[in-house]
């Protein structure tokens, strides 16, 4: 048996159209997306497949929509005998991962990250916060700049994704000032993202309350595999914990790389992107170049995933 962990991705891999092959192919992945139709009451796979992509970016439309790629592409392997013996997603991803590993029913987590979008949409005026990507600076130097911004213009770390990746979130006026300031301290470039709202700052922890508020009325199991959180980048099982650390992880950094070094750590034989788009699997190999990655999204990279997988297993 091949030691394999899954990762889901999170906002910002939507596309117009992801998802069909899949759809159009396998049964199962219908009905899913048939029954994620019926709990939302709209169709999300009419938005998923013709757009337009204004819509569909929409956090509140973006986050079920990936959840629901993924967790149907899971389902789809999980119908092969293929099941990860870790998992994790990089934010919103972590709920897709918590589907993966007998957590989450997912028609419940399809409802949850509706909910979760809003909510975020809502925590912070539109227009009035940021995210930024800062390349080719550490961890340490990033946070000696950020020191001298209070909650004011409250600017923190976002998401750790790989060495000389990580993304920052605020204000929009602390954001651009951090910008400038982590320029001038030796950055190659920092890039504004193209997001609603600072998520995983600290501008969100108005969002937690009732988000904490939906998540105890989900039913959340023990994972029958660890999750490794985001915001501890440690193993998780246990359904209290994942409540606890799902409401944190709204004002939390995404330690993505810690994560991915962990597994690395675990000497897995294969991490396996599931889901639309190859923007993890380009941190793995950051990460780890040598490490075997997959990226399984439609019907032709799931034969060729289950073909290795089911060699000499």
């Amino acid at each position: 048996m091949k030691k394999t962990a899954f990762i889901f991705p999170g906002q910002g891999s939507q596309e117009v159209g992801m998802g069909k092959a899949m759809y159009d192919f396998y049964p199962s992945v219908k009905k899913m997306f048939d029954d994620a139709d019926d709990v939302l009451g709209y169709s999300l796979t009419t938005l998923m497949f013709e757009g337009p992509q204004e819509e569909l970016t929409k956090t509140e439309n973006a986050q079920p929509a990936l959840l629901l790629n993924s967790i149907a592409i899971n389902h789809v392997l999980k119908e092969e005998g293929i099941n990860p013996s870790m998992t994790a997603g990089h934010s919103l991803g972590e709920y897709s991962a918590l589907v993966a590993s007998g957590s989450l029913d997912p028609m419940e987590a399809v409802q949850l990250v509706h909910t979760r979008g809003k909510l975020m949409e809502e925590a912070y005026p539109t227009g009035k916060g940021s995210m930024a990507a800062v390349l080719g600076l550490t961890q340490e130097e990033i946070e000696k700049v950020l020191e001298g911004f209070n909650d004011e213009e409250p600017v923190d770390l976002a998401n750790i994704n790989c060495p000389g990746q990580i993304v920052i979130s605020g204000t929009k006026d602390g954001v651009a000032q951090a910008s400038e300031q982590l320029s001038e301290a030796g950055a190659k470039r920092v890039l504004p993202l193209n997001v609603s709202g600072p998520f995983h700052s600290r501008l969100m922890k108005s969002a937690s309350a009732d988000f904490a508020d939906h998540l105890s009325k989900n039913s959340i199991s023990e994972a029958s595999v660890p999750v490794y959180a985001n915001v501890t980048a440690g193993p998780v099982t246990e359904a209290d914990e994942i409540e606890k650390l799902l409401v944190e992880q709204l004002y939390s950094p995404v330690r993505f790389q810690q994560i991915l070094e962990a597994f690395v750590e675990e000497d897995v034989d294969a991490i396996v992107e599931i889901g639309h788009g190859k923007v993890l699997s380009g941190l793995v190999r950051k990460v780890k170049r040598r490490m075997k990655t997959f990226n399984v999204q439609d019907p032709e990279t799931v034969e060729q995933f289950t073909q290795w997988y089911k060699e000499d297993s």
